[in-house]
């Protein structure tokens, strides 16, 4: 079982595929016109931007230690912000040509957040199991 995981059909199945399947949800729903958050109270859609981009901020985690493109921990969460901010961006972007959405700073702040909190979360959790 641990073979097929390293074999590349294994690789696309367990990490890529996952990570694909949710950025492409991210962007659907970024492109329904007039999406509002399912909680009714101030800044419930930078609670959603949170959440949502702390379960990529995971995937992505995830991807970058299995793909071995970066040796160390720390290394691999800095480049997981950096990729986690810059799909945040363009999905912000995106949502510019959106009816009734709009490109907002703050929004890609709380996505960039959301992945940040992710990786203090990973670290932790692999030094814990990893030691």
């Amino acid at each position: 079982m641990a073979g097929e995981a390293t074999r590349p059909s294994g690789l696309f199945l367990r990490y890529w595929l996952p990570l694909l399947a949710y950025v492409a949800l991210i962007f659907t729903l970024s492109a329904q016109p007039h999406l509002s958050p399912p909680m009714r109270f101030q800044n419930a859609d930078k609670v959603c931007h949170l959440g949502e981009y702390g379960v990529l901020g995971m995937l992505l985690f995830r991807l970058v230690r299995a793909m071995h493109w970066a040796r160390r921990r720390d290394v691999a969460a800095l480049l997981v912000l950096a990729i986690g901010m810059a799909i945040g961006a363009s999905d912000e972007r995106f949502q510019s040509i959106i009816p009734g959405r709009s490109c907002d700073l703050l929004d890609w702040l709380a996505d960039s957040l959301g992945v940040g909190l992710a990786q203090v979360v990973s670290l932790a959790w692999t030094e814990w199991r990893e030691g």
